[in-house]
């Protein structure tokens, strides 16, 4: 799926804390979404999954990479 998208599919290190706890907090931060939100459709929540995932990956600044967005880090890398 990766190479379909031109991606390059990297594994973080074992006992990686600072990689592991944001994607921990993502998922945190999804499973609170579905918990206290009701949709009518799956395609309802798939919206407000991506919404999600752009407002994360856009919006949020993340302590692991120096107070930089998911994307701004990614580009500076």
């Amino acid at each position: 799926m990766c190479a379909d998208i031109k991606v390059e599919h990297r594994l973080t290190k074992p006992r990686t804390p600072q990689t592991h706890g944001m994607v921990e907090r993502f998922n945190g931060r999804i499973s609170e979404l579905l918990k206290t939100t009701r949709f009518a459709s799956s395609s309802e929540l798939l919206e407000a999954v991506k919404h999600y995932e752009r407002l994360y990956n856009h919006c949020i600044p993340q302590k692991a990479l120096g107070y930089k967005t998911p994307i701004v880090a990614l580009k500076d890398w």
